[in-house]
């Protein structure tokens, strides 16, 4: 019977496909449509910011599950910590959706603000004291970090992975299909170590992407906006500390890291697009490589167009996802 607590999965994935049509037809009209940036000729048709759709199928999906536990089941439901996720998830969604509303071509929040607006999204976990403590460090093994943890690793974290996030991103269903992947994993690494409510949680964001995706695949007719990318960066961040497994969650998130490094390499200012041709193939943007997307293109050679690439890094995303399953 436990099993019917995966009406809110499904709660998720059908209000994030029926809801998004509705959101590309009232883009559309309203104008509030972003360019492709893939595409020869920028086109400027694909509806802004879905993720706004992504957030609504997945808090009321979470709610159903509490709903179901609560009043179907009459078990106990860790709402203390269930809520306050969704706590930093709204509050990174509404960081995002204004972020997205200046236009990252116009500049949107600067780096300093986004940074300061993610430390404070962070603290609803911080209040309630979410996970432990202990933390295994190489070399040192399990450390009490006391207080530390709480007040240091947590906004450190949840600001970190939030916007580090949204370093990857730029092609059709990669954002997406990144969240869905990870996301995935870390709900089941939540069930199999004793934390069954926070993989039903990540589940309910997993099925709500996948609603997302069919949009937003290669042709996408709708954008996922930075509301998707803090937000889904923040869940990583937060299935981890409340799930305990922060080490397993630091793997899968390693080429996010990456990305950084490299991104870096342009001191964050350049662009993670490809340059596309008239035959829907890409080249590479700069003489050097300042992304993993760019690192994509590359190794595709003439052959790079902006599916493959997604699909590439997908597969790049999956060998840190096998590493971390072989260190359960």
């Amino acid at each position: 019977m436990e099993y019917l607590l995966l009406i809110s999965v499904l709660v998720s994935f059908l209000l994030s496909v029926l809801l998004l049509p509705k959101w590309i037809r009232i883009c559309r009209k309203i104008g509030l449509v972003w360019e492709d940036m893939n595409k020869f000729g920028h086109p400027k048709n694909v509806a802004a910011s879905g993720g706004v759709v992504v957030i609504l199928a997945f808090v009321l999906g979470v709610l159903t599950y509490v709903a179901l536990k609560t009043f179907v089941f009459e078990g106990t439901v860790n709402a203390l910590e269930i809520f306050a996720l969704l706590s930093v998830i709204l509050i990174l969604g509404i960081v995002g959706l204004v972020d997205d509303l200046l236009g990252w071509k116009h500049g949107g929040l600067s780096n300093r603000l986004r940074l300061v607006l993610a430390f404070m999204a962070s603290i609803p976990l911080v209040v309630i004291n979410a996970g432990t403590h202990f933390m295994a460090v190489p070399f040192f093994g399990m450390v009490n970090f006391g207080i530390i943890y709480p007040l240091v690793l947590i906004p450190f974290a949840v600001a970190g992975v939030s916007t580090t996030y949204n370093f990857l991103a730029g092609f059709n269903g990669l954002e997406a299909g990144q969240g869905i992947l990870i996301l995935s994993f870390l709900s089941f690494v939540a069930y199999i170590t004793g934390s069954p409510w926070l993989g039903v949680v990540g589940l309910c964001m997993v099925a709500s992407l996948i609603g997302f995706y069919f949009f937003n695949k290669f042709p996408a007719s709708v954008f996922p906006g930075d509301i998707i990318t803090y937000v889904v960066g923040a869940l990583i961040a937060g299935m981890a500390i409340l799930g305990n497994f922060e080490k397993i969650a630091f793997v899968v998130f390693l080429p996010y890291i990456v990305e950084v490094v490299l991104k870096l390499r342009g001191r964050l200012e350049r662009h993670s697009f490809g340059k596309p041709t008239k035959d829907g193939r890409l080249n590479m943007p700069y003489d050097k490589i300042y992304g993993l997307e760019h690192l994509a293109i590359w190794a595709l050679g003439k052959g790079a167009t902006e599916r493959k690439v997604v699909y590439l890094i997908y597969l790049f995303q999956l060998l840190f996802i096998l590493l971390a399953f072989l260190m359960l």
